[in-house]
């Protein structure tokens, strides 16, 4: 048996992380990319803790002997099979203990050369906590424009260029709005937006820049480190401006078209816009009051837009003092458009 370090894990793209915690723990913090072979079941995994408060220590070690003796070829074969696609497993668990410990050693028995990864996931987050303000380039080229401007498309255009684009929304699996979850299913918590952020700045190492969206600090159930906020205050501003025609349709083909008819999608919206009939102004409720029974989905939206987005909006930008570069998001050429600002400021270095 033998023990990698964290920064052994990361550095090579020859191992492959395997959880052998129970799959609610593997849901709620994961390595990127690491493959859940539990020794128990989350119903196992609660009787064992169980037994231990109420009996012990031994007795809860026999049980879990108990549950995990018939499951051991099966276990072992499964990561066995891993080898087979070329990569190396590394067991861990919480923090490099019984759990991880056991399988190795049953590994071994078996015949099967075992690494495990030293401190188990514990040891991992501490180790990227400390890395992703290190890892942050120096300046920040941030996207700001109102609700349905395409900032996101513009981002991931970038993206398929091969500029350093961090997507937080994507990260954190919410799109920042009270609407952010609608068809997106669970946002993602702290420790799995950490891990995507610090995988993404990994792979974007050594560039001198990052482009990102002009998020709160908040985005759904997770929140950006410090250190990104402080350069996104002090970043290259861009400001990216589309009609309101063509901003309704943005966010129309987004968030209601594909789930038109869906009796959740109605529910929901129902549900949300109900709570902000109480935040807009009065004299435009029943407007939104009559949209959202009519379905009238494109007229909601522009109703949304201008008399809650946007106000809103616009006060939230009074934090920045700018200049701002306009982007018109409209323009067919507005990638190119983007493209040709970057390389004018960054002209030692378009892309990662």
């Amino acid at each position: 048996m033998k023990d990698i370090s964290v920064q052994e894990l990361i550095s090579s793209k020859e191992f492959i992380p395997v959880d052998v915690r129970a799959p609610i723990e593997h849901r709620d913090s994961a390595i990127p990319g690491s493959v859940n072979i539990p020794l128990f079941t989350d119903e196992e995994r609660q009787e064992i803790g169980t037994l231990y408060k109420q009996s012990g220590e031994q007795a809860a070690k026999w049980r879990a002997m108990e549950i995990v003796s018939p499951k051991l070829p099966h276990l072992l074969s499964e990561i066995k099979d891993l080898k087979k696609s070329g990569a190396e497993p590394v067991i861990h668990c919480w923090r490099g203990g019984m759990r991880s410990r056991s399988v190795a050693s049953f590994l071994e028995y078996a015949g099967i050369p075992a690494l495990r990864l030293e401190g188990g996931y514990r040891a991992y987050r501490e180790y990227i906590l400390e890395k992703i303000p290190q890892l942050l380039p120096e300046k920040a080229i941030v996207l700001h424009g109102m609700t349905g401007t395409g900032k996101t498309d513009i981002l991931q255009a970038l993206q398929e260029k091969g500029f350093p684009v961090v997507n937080l929304e994507k990260m954190a699996n919410h799109r920042g709005s009270i609407f952010g979850m609608i068809g997106m299913g669970e946002a993602h918590n702290q420790k799995t937006f950490d891990a995507l952020l610090f995988e993404r700045l990994n792979e974007i190492k050594g560039s001198n820049y990052f482009i990102i969206e002009a998020e709160s600090k908040r985005i759904g159930r997770a929140a950006q480190p410090e250190e990104m906020i402080e350069k996104k205050q002090n970043g290259i501003h861009y400001l990216v401006k589309s009609s309101i025609p063509k901003r309704v349709e943005r966010i129309f083909n987004e968030y209601v078209q594909p789930f038109i008819g869906e009796a959740w999608f109605e529910e929901e919206v129902r549900e949300k816009v109900t709570k902000l009939i109480k935040r807009i102004n009065h004299n435009v409720s029943p407007s939104l009051s009559f949209a959202l029974e009519e379905k009238n989905y494109k007229e909601l939206i522009e109703i949304l837009l201008v008399h809650y987005y946007d106000p809103r909006y616009n006060h939230a930008l009074l934090e920045y003092e700018g200049p701002f570069k306009e982007i018109d998001s409209d323009d067919p050429y507005v990638i190119e458009n983007i493209v040709k600002e970057i390389q004018k400021t960054f002209s030692d270095s378009t892309a990662v």
